[in-house]
Order: structure tokens, then sequence, then C-alpha cells
């Protein structure tokens, strides 16, 4: 892997002149550092960073079988819905986050100065973008889009490391240039799958730089393997984690962030009053609970079952040129086959939603993200994707 500086980019940050993609590396034929320039949050370099999977399954899409967004099917769970009833009668008094803030410390065996309580990850970048101070962010792709898109709205000049296919989206921690000041990646990473070596990850923290990484699946993986929460030994380190995904929450928008004491002070100065509603910080303190993580734990395994299900399945299809980014280790997985927008399009005719993959940077219209479901409901899914590849081949 090595980097593009900047003087090697046409106008707008796009690449200049150069030699083409190789098969499957998303646009990117290596591994490249790439200028994402400033402005809006939208777009950045032809990449909607504002689309998400919840655009796949809205208006037309709403009775379309979702493997679209990753949040866990059948969630929330009875007892978090009735823990988040409760909370409603105390709706007329303001937010108190000090029980859900300790709650989250203690999980994580940290003091409450290091918890950070936010609606939902998305607010937490926003914060990070507005209140920290930085020259040279970087962001590592392909991975969620909002940290990035958030950076830009905030008004700074974003570059981007764009990991290779070919490597298996795998990082390499040379590849991250050493004037970079704030460093961002996702871990297990959306929409790769790719689960990083703590150890790897922890090589990219430097004294004056922030290291960003966004945890929001983790607790989607068995044992939280390569859990970067809860270190203190990491310079600069932040972690952000969601209760959306794991739990069904995305409605309820809960996050948090784990950092130094000085740096939570900065993102809660940034923050406005009253940011997390009272139903959620019910949700939050419910879901540290040893009941809550036994769950979490066993829905982890479960996810694991049904992801290797799916995996199996679709290596089935390599002859029609599907390949699958392996080891998977997310409740999604990503896949590449040509022709994947006409095969997307089959699909929701045949009832299933898709998220598409070219709105990520080091991605393009060769790749589809799908979340991981039960068994009945992914030997549905291959049966429907065997007919729409049978279509594309007409």
């Amino acid at each position: 892997m090595h980097t593009d500086r900047d003087d090697r980019d046409g106008p707008g940050g796009r690449p200049g002149p150069g030699p083409g993609p190789g098969p499957g590396d998303g646009g990117q034929g290596v591994g490249a550092r790439a200028t994402g320039g400033q402005g809006s949050g939208g777009h950045g370099d032809g990449h909607d960073l504002r689309h998400h999977g919840d655009a796949e399954v809205r208006d037309d899409g709403s009775a379309l079988v979702d493997l679209a967004v990753n949040v866990r099917a059948d969630t929330p769970p009875a007892w978090l819905r009735e823990r988040v009833a409760e909370s409603l009668a105390g709706l007329a008094a303001y937010p108190d986050g000090r029980a859900a803030r300790a709650a989250v410390a203690a999980r994580h065996g940290l003091p409450v100065e290091r918890v950070l309580l936010t609606a939902g990850a998305a607010e937490a970048f926003v914060l990070l973008a507005r209140a920290l101070k930085v020259r040279q962010p970087i962001v590592v792709h392909p991975q969620f889009t909002e940290p990035e898109a958030a950076l830009r709205d905030a008004g700074h000049t974003v570059d981007r490391v764009l990991l290779r296919a070919g490597d298996g989206f795998r990082l390499d921690p040379s590849a991250v240039p050493e004037d970079a000041d704030l460093v961002v990646i996702g871990n297990p990473t959306n929409p790769t799958s790719v689960l990083h070596p703590a150890a790897l990850i922890a090589e990219l923290a430097r004294p004056g730089r922030t290291l960003v990484v966004d945890e929001a699946f983790m607790d989607a993986v068995p044992d939280e393997r390569e859990a970067l929460a809860g270190r203190t030994d990491v310079p600069g380190l932040v972690v952000l984690r969601s209760l959306t995904k794991t739990w069904g929450l995305a409605g309820l928008r809960i996050g948090y962030v784990l950092a130094s004491p000085e740096t939570i002070a900065e993102l809660e100065r940034a923050q406005p009053l009253w940011p997390v509603s009272t139903p959620a910080l019910a949700a939050a303190e419910a879901c540290m609970t040893p009941r809550a993580l036994a769950e979490q734990e066993y829905a982890a395994r479960r996810v694991a079952i049904d992801r290797a299900h799916l995996v199996a399945g679709l290596r089935e299809f390599a002859s029609d040129g599907v390949r699958v980014v392996e080891p998977a280790e997310g409740s999604f997985v990503l896949i590449g086959l040509p022709g994947a927008a006409a095969v997307r399009a089959r699909l929701r005719r045949l009832g299933f939603a898709v998220r598409r993959g070219d709105t990520f940077p080091g991605l393009d219209d060769t790749w589809l993200r799908l979340a991981v479901r039960d068994r009945a409901t992914v030997n549905r899914f291959l049966q429907a994707l065997d007919q729409a590849l049978s279509l594309r081949d007409r």
C-alpha cells in the first residue's frame, strides 16, 4: 500500500490521470491517500456521504424484507420496551443522565469523567468535528460516512486513506500519514465487516493525535474481541459506542463516548443542554445490566452462526462472479459482483432491500452490503439472489 499525495489529485480532489482500477478494487487500483476536500458533508468526490441504509426501506421500500439496515431484527426486546415505557412517567422533569452515565462507566471499568452520553453515535461525530481543534484529519475508508460528513460540515479539509479490496480491506498503519492529528477508523468496519486487531489500531496512536475508533458494532462480536473500549493506556484514544444496533433503538438515539476526562470536557462544552432524552437514558442504564450483557453475548453468537450460513450460501454463487469479503466479523457482509446495481434493483422487485455500496469512498457500484438475518430469511434471500443473477445473465 502506498499513498497518493495531494499534488497528484485533479480538480476538486479527484484523482488525476493514472492507472485504472484493478478488479474489485472499488475504483481504486491501490491503497491511496486521497483528498476529500472541504465543504458540504452531503457529497464528497461523487460519494453521497449522507446516504444510509434506511433510505432503502422508506416509502416504496417499506414492505420489503430489510437486509439494508444493520439493526438486529425483532428488537427491542419486551423487557427493554417495558423499561422505556416506565420512564415516560418522568417526562415532566428534565433528563438526569447521572445514573446512566455511571452505569456505562461501571460496565467498562472507567470513572464517570471518561464517559459522555450522546444522542446516538452520529451526534458524537458532530461534537468531535466541532469541538476538537485539528489541522490534518484523516478518515480510513471504506467506513461509515458520517465522520467525514461531520468534519466537512465543520469546515475541515479531510484526507482519506483508502484500504484495498485486494488486501481484504485490512489496515496498514504505515499508510496513515504521520502529520495526521485526527484519525478515524471503524472496528468492526461498516461496510466491510473487517475486524482489525486492537494492537494494530493502537499502533496509530501518537502524542498530539486523536485516534477515534467507531465501535458501534463491537457488541455484535462474541466476547467483543479486539475492543479498545475501557483502555486508558492508548494516548489520544476516543471510542464511540452505539446502543441502536444490537438493541433496536435507532429511533431513540442513544450512544456514548469513552475518552480522557479532558476530551470529554471539550465535547461536553460543545453539546447542547439535555441532549439525551429520559427514555434514552433509561434504555442506556438497562442495557448495562448483567442480564442485558448476557443477552448481548447470546445475540452476538447467534449472529455469528447466521452470518456463517449466509456466507456459505453466497460462496455458492462464486461462478456468477459473487465475491465475499472474508472473514466477516460484523452483523453484515460485503459482497462484490458485476452488475450489482441491476441485481439490487431486481432484488427489490423480488421483495428484498439491500444496501448499495457506491456511496462509500473506496467502493463503487459493484458492491452491496447485506445485513445478517435468521436462517429462514437468509434462505429466502439466497433464492431471490439466484433469480436476480439468472435474470442478469439473460
